[in-house]
């Protein structure tokens, strides 16, 4: 069990951003180190929560405070909070889909169905596509999901906005006039490969493209939390806060 417990040095940080969050009880640290240990035991092994082992408390409980923590947004105050220096020379974007699980279904319709919950129906089936902002060394900004028919350029501004960068890298499916406007007016560079339909093709610095690969990379770290790498939530929100707890832990690393 020790592999899936935080080491003292990530806790203590944790700790200390969790008690500057408004409105977030923490109470005795013992206890919420445990809460916040389960929460990680469940991410990382994909198990239900009643599977719990019992050194975390009962699995009801502990599903109960992370959906508080995930309505009044802790888990994405958390991340935010954890960001330290990001390197904005270079802003990645990319996107990845994650097939959903059948008990992901079913979101009742006072809360907008499923698609209002970032469910649909891609290629590879029932799916959710997470879309990622990452800095110039591969560490999460920013994250949004749709449905897995969601198409990536439509994300493109939402993923950049508010952010103070020096270029953005992105992969053809970016290749968009309103992105390269926005860009444009924040002075900033593109280089984001022109789709081969296009009538005038622009130049790329194909070396200096190669270090797109860090977004990539950043998909590949969140995919080893086995709750994440397959959908198992029924509300965005609680999948969102796994990704935001994931996200978190990177910046710890």
């Amino acid at each position: 069990m020790v592999r899936h417990r935080l080491n003292d040095k990530k806790w203590q940080k944790i700790y200390s951003c969790l008690k500057k969050i408004p409105n977030t009880y923490t109470g005795n640290e013992e206890k919420c180190r445990n809460f916040v240990e389960g929460v990680h035991w469940v991410m990382r092994t994909g198990a239900q929560w009643r599977d719990l082992p019992p050194e975390f408390r009962e699995g009801n409980s502990v599903y109960k405070r992370f959906g508080r923590w995930s309505d009044k947004g802790v888990w994405d105050k958390l991340h935010q909070a954890l960001i330290k220096e990001p390197d904005m020379e270079w802003l990645l974007i990319d996107s990845t889909v994650v097939r959903a699980h059948s008990c992901a279904a079913g979101a009742l319709k006072k809360n907008g169905g499923q698609a209002e919950q970032a469910l649909g129906r891609s290629v590879g089936g029932f799916s959710t596509k997470i879309h990622a902002t990452v800095d110039a060394l591969g560490n999460p900004l920013r994250l949004l999901l749709t449905g897995g028919q969601g198409g990536d350029a439509p994300q493109a501004i939402a993923l950049l906005e508010g952010f103070d960068f020096e270029g953005v890298m992105g992969d053809r499916g970016y290749d968009a006039d309103d992105i390269l406007d926005f860009i444009a007016r924040n002075e900033a560079q593109a280089l984001i490969p022109a789709k081969k339909n296009r009538i005038v093709q622009r130049e790329i610095d194909w070396h200096t493209y190669k270090g797109r690969h860090l977004v990539e990379c950043f998909m590949n770290k969140i995919k080893h939390y086995r709750r994440i790498f397959s959908r198992f939530e029924k509300y965005a929100n609680r999948y969102m806060s796994f990704l935001s707890f994931a996200s978190a832990l990177i910046w710890l690393r």
